[in-house]
């Protein structure tokens, strides 16, 4: 009995080392993959973090002062986890309300389809059938090569209205629409092997919405040593939509999660909406590990739309979940809506431009 309450105890403090050293890591705000790695897996975290408690308490105290020291931490650190985690759960307040248009009413409703394929999956036929029954007005498909777009070019029939961009590098984009699309193209903001869409989806009532679409590179090993290039990638384009004040989406898989630090100052400088925030975390990947799940696709509008319907679609042979997102546009609810974002100040504005400046000055090192 003694050697296993030893071994409990033991196992008890590397859990909640490890534990405390992830949740300490991302604030030092350090760019490095093996730092920003730890933004992603907090619900995991606050898990490990909470086992870890738990087994403090519970088991036979050390002599001296170290159990209460140790068992005070992990208690802090549970509630500053959780903390950056409960707006993405149904206790918060939604930052999005729920739409007061009736469904039937597609003249001012935008329907999209989100879907990182998996470029190695030789599956189409699973997201053609999400496509079939949800008829989205818009579909966006990351990691898409020219088998992709030869796989879902027959969507050309009824999605009329297109702009590509397939690549045998994990990184092609794939966009149909239903609706006209205006000043579409693509284009490649900070690396030369790296797309993104902007343009304008012309409602059925005439009404003009921007549009940006993004798969940004993570920082992860074979990919990116620091998160420098995807941070700035998605501030360019927090601060083109800054300066305009129509109708706003920007969709993708962003490679980030909403909760992390250059999320949230995108938000804010972009003053858009996260209509996950009180209504879950819709984790989109990893589609294959069930304990190992994070947001990683994301749809952020402006306050222009109220949410009709959001959902997770099931597994389509890709490690990432679709996401199908229905917003009805109800400018009536702008101020009351537009009031819920956190106000952009000095330090935000410093910080973006200095985050834009290292991610060129990176990109600019690698295109060379």
């Amino acid at each position: 009995m003694t050697f296993l309450l030893n071994l409990a105890q033991r196992l008890t403090w590397l859990l909640g080392a490890l534990a405390l050293v992830a949740t300490l890591l991302p604030l030092l705000r350090q760019t490095a993959w093996w730092v920003r790695v730890f933004d992603f897996p907090r619900l995991q975290i606050v898990a490990v973090l909470a086992l870890s408690l738990a087994g403090a308490l519970l088991l036979p105290p050390l002599p001296g002062p170290w159990q209460a020291v140790f068992a005070g931490a992990l208690a802090v650190a549970v509630g500053y986890q959780a903390r950056r985690v409960w707006p993405y759960t149904p206790l918060h307040r939604k930052q999005v309300a729920d739409a007061a248009r009736l469904p039937d009413d597609d003249d001012h409703h935008l329907s999209l389809l989100v879907t990182n394929v998996l470029m190695y999956n030789r599956d189409p036929a699973r997201i053609l059938g999400h496509i079939r029954l949800r008829q989205p007005d818009v579909v966006l498909a990351v990691e898409t090569d020219a088998w992709w777009l030869a796989q879902l070019q027959s969507l050309e029939q009824t999605y009329p209205y297109t702009c590509h961009a397939p690549l045998p590098n994990t990184y092609g984009m794939l966009v149909f629409s239903r609706l006209p699309l205006r000043q579409a193209e693509i284009r490649y903001l900070l690396e030369a092997d790296i797309p993104s869409f902007h343009g304008q989806a012309l409602l059925r009532c005439g009404l003009p919405v921007n549009l940006h679409f993004l798969h940004p590179r993570p920082p992860a090993p074979g990919e990116a040593k620091s998160s420098v290039r995807r941070d700035a990638e998605l501030l360019v384009v927090g601060r083109a939509i800054e300066h305009h004040d129509g109708p706003t989406v920007v969709a993708g898989d962003l490679n980030d999660v909403a909760w992390s630090h250059t999320s949230e100052l995108f938000r804010r400088l972009s003053r858009l909406l996260d209509p996950r925030i009180g209504r879950g975390l819709l984790p989109t990947f990893h589609a294959n590990f069930r304990l190992l799940r994070w947001p990683l696709d994301h749809v952020f509008h402006s306050a222009h739309f109220r949410l009709q319907h959001l959902e997770r679609l099931t597994y389509m042979g890709s490690d990432h979940f679709p996401i199908f997102i229905r917003l009805s546009y109800e400018p009536e609810g702008w101020r009351e809506q537009a009031a819920a974002l956190e106000v952009l100040d000095a330090e935000d504005r410093l910080e973006t431009r200095v985050k834009v400046k290292e991610g060129l000055a990176d990109a600019h090192q690698k295109n060379a």
